[in-house]
């Protein structure tokens, strides 16, 4: 990989990262319209640190009180009842799914899952999927009535965007949107929800950067630092976005990519399995 692939690849993770489109896909799909190598799920996961990060400066007062109450809460009972602890343990749980489906499954992260066929389709599904939960979700829960079962309901469809395609702030805010959640506290939680997944993810796959197929290091940095400028700036966009406006726009770009990727790989412009050895 060279320097201006992985400018353009950190742009398209930090632009793509906390809107419900799929950053993974959308690294997967540019590298392959480019005749670019698949950049590769270790890539994706450590150049998500990036966007991570952003997440944790934007958020940087509530995550510093949720980490305060929680390891008070460990030692010191009066804080268990913190609603900051609370959500400090919930994250945990939250988080249980993905790691579990993501150990059980990580072979298939490297290779099945990164067929084109694949993507265009949960694109499309889970785009019809956020717009019905859009659309009939209560929308009258806040963060305060969050519960250890609806944790890990946003869990369980987080760990759905282990398939690139599915979009792992999609995921879990409709998830959320279909739990009653309004938008703005669904993806609230979907990004703090995302912080140990993303962080762990990338720090599993670090090793592997540099070796075999995986893009070298000094790119690699590259991509991180421009997708977590860039994704700071989205975060600010969409944060304001979200409080007027529904997911409609998103669910109608979903379903026109995957259907024009099958297009695309029905002509054979595009190979479903460009770049990764199956």
């Amino acid at each position: 990989m060279g320097w201006f692939e992985a400018l353009i690849l950190g742009l398209v993770q930090g632009l793509t990262e906390f809107l419900p489109i799929s950053s993974s896909a959308h690294l997967r799909i540019t590298a392959a319209l480019a005749g670019w190598q698949d950049p590769g799920a270790a890539f994706t996961a450590v150049i998500q640190i990036g966007t991570e990060l952003a997440v944790i400066i934007y958020f940087a007062g509530k995550i510093g009180r949720i980490l305060r109450a929680w390891f008070l809460s460990i030692f010191t009972s009066r804080w268990r009842s913190d609603p900051d602890a609370r959500m400090g343990w919930l994250v945990i749980i939250g988080s249980i799914p993905i790691v579990v489906l993501g150990l059980l499954f990580q072979d298939d992260i490297h290779t099945t899952f990164r067929d084109l066929r694949l993507t265009a389709t949960v694109l499309i599904v889970f785009g019809i999927v956020l717009a019905v939960a859009d659309r009939v979700g209560a929308q009258t829960r806040t963060l305060d009535d969050l519960t250890v079962p609806h944790g890990l309901g946003f869990g369980f469809a987080q760990a759905l965007a282990l398939v690139p395609g599915v979009s792992r702030s999609g995921g879990t805010i409709t998830g959320g949107l279909l739990l009653g959640y309004t938008r703005a506290e669904a993806t609230e939680y979907s990004f703090l929800l995302a912080v140990p997944a993303v962080l762990g993810s990338g720090l599993y796959e670090v090793t592997k950067i540099g070796e075999g197929t995986s893009p070298p290091w000094g790119p690699t940095i590259l991509a991180t630092l421009v997708s977590f400028g860039v994704g700071y700036a989205v975060i600010a966009w969409l944060m304001r976005y979200i409080k007027t406006r529904s997911y409609l726009p998103f669910v109608i770009y979903r379903v026109a990519l995957g259907i024009a990727l099958f297009v695309l790989m029905g002509t054979g412009v595009l190979d479903p399995k460009a770049g990764p050895t199956f």
